[in-house]
């Protein structure tokens, strides 16, 4: 198996390394076959693995394959640990980020760096294969950086446009605050476990909850809270929770096929699989559990309400993803790490199709991206608008499919938890799925119904996209609806295994467990909670306000201009980082220009040097007059002054 597990991440390197070494040898066929077949060699292998590991039974392989360096006794290697919850994810990664290869022939068959994208989307599986495999911290900022790095270009793949120039430049500043603190996580795990391996630093938890650390005088803080909020930090950037979402929307200014990766099966879940695979530090720390649960439940409520008033249809599925993860990161901090995964499980699923789909529209649709210039397109495009329903439908919660299992049991695992921010959280997040609601089927019905908005040559050349795209949308919209139905063993049974580790007095699906009575309980037991009665009023909210009577929803426009002001700026973010972290930073450089550059370098170094010797030399030349007499008694003076000192030493 170790040559299999190795193969998994090789393969889409491989394929990367000939579609951007050799594209132009190759062209365009040859780049998507070779990057198609790495990524469907690494789900095939995962599959494998998933069976062996999972169906299998098989003990979890953790084994050191190469070693960097040993310094200090502290080893820095390369390896893998393939555990259940490792196999999830790469299943996962690989079927999504396949899809997405294969709809990216039709997505982007015109465009002139076809070659280059299909290397980058094929070394960004790589990258994220790398991070869920490790087992080690080296491994895992390895794997951190790269989808980082390979975000940033994707983003601005298209850099003729200044918009897409400042989105990755935006994404990747952000994220260097977020990886600030997680480096410093990780040098604090290193400098009190002397360990980057994972299996050695969680075998020294019950010493690191001892020990405490000094940040400033007076104030003694947990090495375990520290490490863990550190860490989180991390997450916050790459999985865009408040206050470091704001790269996240604007990452749409990359093509669609990217936008459908990073946000459903890389980048933004790597957070939410890093803090999951971190459980024995997390569980250590309610103070950290608190600190995720507070802001992840922010995210979601906040950038939810955020998405009813986008009208860039690519807009509305990334504030849907920002509200989203808030769900997985509230999971987490209750400590319902298998309901957080099992989310971000299906939640690739619906969001990959729910992206796609939307790509699928645009494409119909020239390249518009309003959904204010749309309507009435399900007639012209039913693949896509079954497939969109679908999509929809699990993102709700609706009962039976995905989404609905996932996402009820997050917010019943928060309302049974004991931390002091579950209250709040669990309220939010209740009113979480009416926005959620309302802002999915708002998008659904401004482009599937009502008037045809589109001008009259848009409407003549509307087709479905060919299956390339349609294929995709197929294939992600069956595990969009079954996902759901593995939620028995997933978050009540014992699927996890040793990969998840809960404290007894945290574990609030053991205690959810004692009610499960299989599926249909489930789902009858949801069917008469208040989330599905909030998600069905959010539904018909959509309905009242953009079908049947779309001038209300301009009055309510009008009578809450303040609101709307506020949730079309965001809340003012990033208005607010603009004027004081880059006005701040101008400022600061100016200031260090002014004093710095032109008053200490230029003005008394460089100038004030040459000034000096220029008054030096003014003075001493005063002394070179010509004169025989006065260089004779110059003479008479030094030679006296000689005299003088060996007569009185």
């Amino acid at each position: 198996m170790r040559y299999i597990y190795l193969a998994i991440p090789l393969a889409p390197l491989f394929g990367a390394i000939i579609a951007g070494l050799f594209g132009r040898q190759i062209g365009r066929k040859g780049a998507h076959t070779v990057t198609i077949l790495g990524v469907g060699i690494s789900f095939v292998l995962s599959l494998v693995v998933f069976n062996h590991t999972v169906i299998g039974g098989a003990e979890p392989f953790n084994e050191a394959l190469y070693t960097w360096m040993v310094s200090d006794g502290m080893r820095f290697e390369i390896g893998f640990l393939v555990d259940r919850l490792t196999a999830l994810m790469i299943t996962v990664v690989s079927f999504v980020s396949l899809m997405v290869h294969i709809y990216t022939i039709g997505y982007m068959h015109d465009d002139p760096g076809y070659q280059r994208f299909f290397s980058y989307i094929a070394l960004f599986t790589f990258s994220m294969l790398m991070l869920v495999m490790s087992n080690n911290f080296l491994q895992l900022f390895f794997g951190w950086e790269a989808v980082g790095l390979v975000s940033y270009l994707l983003i601005g793949f298209w850099y003729t446009r200044k918009s897409a120039i400042r989105a990755n430049l935006k994404a990747f500043l952000v994220n260097r605050v977020g990886d600030f603190g997680f480096l410093l996580g990780i040098a604090a795990v290193a400098m009190y476990a002397n360990s980057l391996d994972y299996a050695e630093v969680f075998s020294q938890t019950p010493t690191l909850a001892t020990q405490s650390i000094s940040i400033w005088a007076g104030s003694e803080w947990s090495v375990v809270t520290l490490i863990c909020i550190l860490l989180f930090i991390g997450a916050m950037g790459k999985s865009a929770q408040m206050p470091l979402h704001v790269w996240l929307p604007d990452s749409m200014e990359g093509p669609t096929p990217i936008s459908a990766l990073i946000h459903a099966a890389t980048m933004v879940t790597a957070g939410i699989f890093m803090v999951a695979r971190m459980s024995p530090l997390f569980e250590l720390s309610e103070t950290a559990l608190s600190v995720v649960m507070v802001i992840g439940t922010l995210t979601a409520f906040l950038m939810g309400l955020v998405g009813v008033v986008q009208n860039d249809i690519k807009r509305v599925v990334a504030y849907s993803t920002l509200s989203q993860l808030g769900y997985m990161t509230a999971a987490l901090g209750a400590s319902a790490y298998a309901a957080s995964i099992f989310h971000l499980m299906t939640h690739a699923f619906f969001k990959a199709l729910l992206f796609l789909a939307a790509g699928s529209v645009i494409i119909a649709m020239h390249h518009e991206q309003d959904m204010r210039n749309m309507g009435g397109l399900r007639k012209y495009l039913p693949i896509t608008f079954w497939t969109s329903l679908i999509g929809s439908l699990a993102l709700i919660g609706f009962p039976g499919f995905s989404g609905f299992f996932s996402k009820d049991a997050i917010i019943e695992a928060v309302h049974a938890s004991h931390l002091p921010a579950a209250g709040m959280s669990y309220w939010l997040l209740l009113i979480s799925v009416f926005v959620t609601a309302l802002y999915s089927f708002r998008m659904f019905f401004l482009v599937f119904f009502g008037k045809e908005r589109m001008d009259e040559h848009t409407r003549h050349h509307l087709r479905e996209p060919p299956w390339v795209v349609t294929f995709p949308l197929v294939m992600l919209a069956v595990p969009s609806v079954v996902a759901g139905l593995v939620v028995g063993p997933v978050l009540f049974g014992d699927y996890f295994g040793g990969a998840i580790t809960v404290a007894g007095a945290h574990d609030v699906l053991a205690h959810l467990g004692e009610n499960y009575h299989g599926i249909i309980g489930f789902i009858l037991h949801g069917i008469m909670a208040p989330p599905f009665w909030l998600a069905m009023a959010g539904l018909i909210t959509a309905w009242l306000f953009y079908l049947y009577r779309p001038e209300w929803a301009e009055t309510v426009k009008r009578r809450m201009a303040i609101i709307h002001g506020i949730l079309e700026r965001k809340y003012g973010f990033d208005e607010f980082y603009a004027l004081v972290f880059a006005g701040g930073g101008r400022a600061v450089g100016r200031l260090l220009w002014r004093i710095g550059d032109v008053k200490l370098i230029d003005g008394l170094m460089v100038n004030g040097s040459a000034k000096t010797v220029a008054w030096i030399s003014s003075r001493m030349r005063h002394l070179q007059t010509g004169y025989l007499y006065h260089y004779a008694f110059a003479m008479i003076i030094g030679l006296l002054l000689l005299l003088s000192r060996f007569l009185f030493e």
